[in-house]
């Protein structure tokens, strides 16, 4: 009976929404760990494509893991390490001497004078992945309920507060970190008195609603402008998707146009790695980066903890 309601619901949905009816089934893995089970998105399209081997998001992956009281020197621009130190002896030195510090790992690696040279702390105090496990499963159900790609909810829910249930400094906030504005557009209500973005479910619809009527249709916009073709079930679409969920599509549209790609690939991503434009920044740059890192630190809880995975595809 509710395989047939879910049914039902799903063409109700996509008949009133528009939206043609997809089955993710083939990209879905269910995990048992301990008395549990878990479905949840493979990652096999990070190694098809060889993403994983980037060093972009091995650099995040070593940060997610990294205790905050240690800190990685890195080359900005291709996020090579340079360096692993303790946080307080870098925040020790004098500014000059941090000059030198840079100075001396540019020599040493090769690097052009004018790099640009980061210091990032690690952050496992934030990307809490045992504490987030137990939502993917929920977020993958729910944006499958509203029709669209289960994907995106378990990279949002990866990378945004995993776990956690924190306002961001911009007003972001629940599980999917949507803004007040955003939320009430999707119907959510936002008040002094009740905030529907802290229940899960509503903050999931909040943000596949978005997702649905927003940013896949404006990814589409701006890569139909430039005459790029695509497919809604790549890695880099998905990941293109993402760039117009955290960033907006004004100011990816910006970014692509400083590029101005011939042809819609990882590619595009990896240039936009590269370039800003617009509001298009660091941290912009970073989002798809942030969501690779955490697919593979998922990749690996899921094969090495847990006790049985079936429905997956053989590598």
């Amino acid at each position: 009976m509710q395989q047939l309601f879910f049914f039902i619901f799903t063409i109700y949905f996509s008949l009133a929404y528009g939206q043609p009816l997809s089955n993710w089934d083939d990209e879905k893995i269910v995990v048992k760990k301990s008395d549990n089970m878990s479905t949840l998105m493979h990652a096999e399209a990070l190694f098809e494509d060889r993403w994983d081997v980037l060093a972009q998001p091995q650099f995040w992956k070593q940060i997610m893991l990294l205790a905050p009281d240690s800190c990685l020197v890195n080359d900005a621009s291709t996020r090579q390490v340079l360096k692993k130190m303790s946080l307080k002896d870098w925040n020790r030195q004098t500014e000059a001497q941090k000059d030198s510090t840079r100075a001396l790992l540019r020599a040493q690696h090769g690097l052009d004078p004018s790099a640009r040279i980061y210091v990032t702390s690690g952050k496992n105090d934030f990307y809490k992945f045992n504490e987030v496990y137990p939502q993917l499963s929920k977020g993958v159900a729910a944006f499958e309920r509203y029709g669209v790609d289960p994907w995106y909810a378990q990279a949002i829910l990866l990378i945004e507060c995993p776990g956690q249930m924190k306002k961001s400094i911009s007003g972001a906030y629940g599980s999917f970190q949507l803004m007040p504005d955003v939320a009430r557009a999707a119907g959510l209500t936002v008040n002094s008195t009740l905030d529907e973005r802290k229940d899960f479910d509503r903050c999931a619809f909040g943000s596949a609603s978005l997702i649905r009527k927003v940013c896949i249709p404006e990814a589409k916009r701006i890569l139909d402008r430039h005459q790029l073709s695509y497919n809604e079930n790549d890695l880099w679409f998905r990941l293109f998707v993402l760039h117009v969920y955290h960033a907006g599509s004004m100011n990816v549209a910006a970014v692509v146009n400083k590029i101005q790609p011939t042809v819609g690939s990882q590619q595009l991503i990896l240039d936009m790695w590269q370039n800003t434009a617009g509001g298009f920044g660091n941290n912009s740059q970073n989002y798809t980066q942030l969501a690779l890192a955490a697919q593979l630190i998922l990749h690996e809880m899921v094969y090495q903890q847990c006790d049985e995975i079936t429905n997956c595809p053989s590598r």
